[in-house]
């Protein structure tokens, strides 16, 4: 799975791609994400060069109708998606199997759109080679991106967040989840088991001033059947 992620702020990845299960899965080819900034799509009178040589990539603007804070604009993101499809367009013409064509999702993150799940996440991995995750700033993004872009909108809960960034973050871990060979074993997912929410280990008796906490008698007793109806929430 190629995740191509569209970011005013790539390092805010580094340290969670560069750390356990994902980082082992990108090394070993099994994932692989990449970053596109926007403000270097910036064109026109947005992009300007000072006489100290510094440029300044304006990719911002005041809201039409009014209201607070700015709105990113369409068209830098736009061109940002479109040179990632692009090169998967370059790269499907060089594939003779039709089977092996890359297909890509466009995402973009709404607090208002359906929400995201595994159900969501097993799909994808099954429908898609490419995700291309657009992380919004600011008030957000001019809304037209949607239809020029045909972006599949996703929301990560009913909250607003700061920008786009962490529900990437959230996508990519629980996708990656689903990919075979991404963890240890793969049974270990914890959706794929019904489980109740309760898990123990050890000590068998857990002390916490002077108050005793025991691991319920049934994890104890190495009845199979019985446990598993008591994750099931059966008596």
């Amino acid at each position: 799975m190629n995740f191509h992620v569209i970011t005013l702020f790539p390092e805010m990845f580094d340290s969670y791609l560069g750390e356990s299960i994902l980082a082992r899965a990108i090394k070993e080819k099994k994932l692989k994400v990449s970053f596109i900034n926007p403000r270097k799509f910036v064109t026109g009178k947005y992009k300007k060069v000072w006489p100290d040589g510094n440029v300044s990539q304006q990719i911002d603007e005041r809201p039409y109708g009014g209201g607070p804070g700015m709105v990113m604009m369409a068209e830098p993101v736009i061109r940002a998606v479109e040179s990632v499809l692009k090169k998967l367009d370059q790269k499907n013409k060089k594939l003779k199997a039709k089977s092996q064509k890359l297909k890509p999702l466009i995402i973009n993150f709404v607090p208002s759109a359906k929400k995201f799940d595994t159900a969501y996440a097993k799909n994808s991995v099954k429908k898609y080679t490419d995700i291309i995750l657009i992380c919004g700033r600011y008030e957000g993004i001019d809304t037209r991106i949607n239809k020029i872009l045909k972006c599949e909108q996703v929301s990560v809960g009913d909250f607003v967040l700061t920008g786009g960034e962490l529900p990437a973050m959230i996508l990519i871990d629980c996708i990656a989840r689903q990919i075979p060979g991404v963890l240890g074993n793969f049974d270990s997912r914890e959706e794929a088991r019904i489980s109740s929410s309760e898990i123990y280990t050890r000590p068998e008796i857990l002390i916490h001033k002077n108050k005793k906490y025991k691991v319920p008698k049934v994890l104890l007793l190495g009845n199979h059947k019985d446990i598993e109806n008591w994750k099931q929430g059966k008596k």
